[in-house]
């Protein structure tokens, strides 16, 4: 009984063949392949989701200077001290004829972001201001 073991532990290939490893490589290729697209688009949206979220907060910033004082502010500066932004993202503000409009940038995101007062909030980048 040993014996039989101990021959068919001898006969046992040991180790993998050139073709087996070319096999596993090709298929960990496809998958990164798939993978690192997928990657790249999803921090595109976080860049993206990051200017949205601080365009609302910069917005709920202005309207509250609005309730204070009556009038929209002049420029960023009366109401940016409030406003937190998330790296790499920079906002811009401008106002005109009782509106405003925020624009967000990051050059990570897939397009700029744009909140107008006066055309219902949030608007993609081919939007304007």
């Amino acid at each position: 009984m040993l014996a039989r073991i101990r021959k068919s532990i001898e006969e046992k290939d040991q180790g993998f063949t050139l073709i087996e490893l070319l096999v596993v490589m090709i298929i960990i290729g496809i998958l990164a392949a798939i993978a690192i697209p997928i990657f790249l688009n999803q921090r595109k949206s976080a860049h993206d989701s990051a200017i949205k979220s601080d365009l609302r907060g910069a917005a709920t910033e202005v309207e509250s200077y609005y309730v204070a004082n009556q009038k929209y502010p002049a420029a960023y500066g009366d109401f940016s001290a409030n406003v937190k932004t998330s790296p790499g993202v920079s906002i811009t503000y401008t106002t005109a004829s009782g509106a405003y409009c925020l624009k967000g940038t990051n050059t990570d995101a897939s397009q700029d972001w744009y909140y107008d007062s006066d055309n219902g909030g949030l608007l993609s980048g081919t939007a304007t201001c």
